[in-house]
């Protein structure tokens, strides 16, 4: 994977900043060990991305100046360190470090795919749904509960263009696209090969015959 900063001065510039944001004296003495497993989720994930910058010469791409980039990459910082340590305190200042550069709130508890990536995601809250491979959101989308603390699931290749939001008990299936600005609230099984569009209660559904894996991550199937 192509780095544009060596794995020991990307811990260090990440430490830099906790310190400036949270300086409360936290030892970070096995950031980098976080860091490490971070950039190894960060090249599976890369390695099945083809957009711009992802990937080039056969090989993923991470740049720290890349704030797409560096938004997905505080997730997995963040959610690698509640994996093997809940509570620690890494997770947690990952995560709002994400929320102060990126305004992208996806919670170190959140289990978001293997494969997804983010498109200038600022205002864009992901909740606790189930998600799948080869998710993609946009700005200003929200995935959360109903009432009745409901989530939603995606199923694998699912586009979110800004504005949408997807809320309570709602099964998208396979390929789908959620339009900007639909609001789709308790929408049940939703079929594959969907377009989603029209806001709560008047959302519907048209089919599609493109392929988010194709035509959005410039994957070939």
């Amino acid at each position: 994977m192509q780095l544009s900063l060596a794995r020991n001065d990307l811990a260090l510039y990440v430490r830099k900043q906790f310190e400036n944001l949270f300086p409360d004296g936290t030892d970070l003495g096995d950031l980098p060990r976080y860091v490490d497993l971070a950039l190894g989720r960060i090249d599976h994930c890369f390695s099945r991305v083809r957009l711009k910058g992802f990937f080039a010469k056969g090989e993923a791409r991470f740049s720290h100046w890349h704030s797409d980039q560096y938004a997905i990459f505080l997730y997995y910082l963040a959610n690698s360190a509640f994996r093997e340590r809940p509570g620690h305190p890494i997770a947690d200042k990952a995560y709002a470090l994400n929320k102060a550069l990126h305004a992208l709130d996806a919670f170190y508890e959140v289990e978001l795919p293997d494969v997804f990536a983010v498109q200038h995601p600022v205002g864009t809250v992901l909740g606790r749904a189930s998600y799948s491979d080869y998710f993609i959101c946009y700005h200003n989308c929200t995935v959360g509960a109903n009432l009745d603390n409901d989530y939603p699931s995606f199923g694998r290749g699912i586009v979110m263009y800004g504005g949408s939001r997807i809320i309570g008990k709602t099964a998208v299936g396979d390929n789908s696209f959620v339009s900007t600005g639909a609001i789709v609230i308790d929408g049940g099984a939703i079929a594959a090969d969907s377009i989603l569009h029209g806001i709560y209660p008047k959302a519907a559904r048209s089919p599609t015959s493109r392929n988010v894996v194709r035509d959005i991550f410039g994957v070939m199937t």
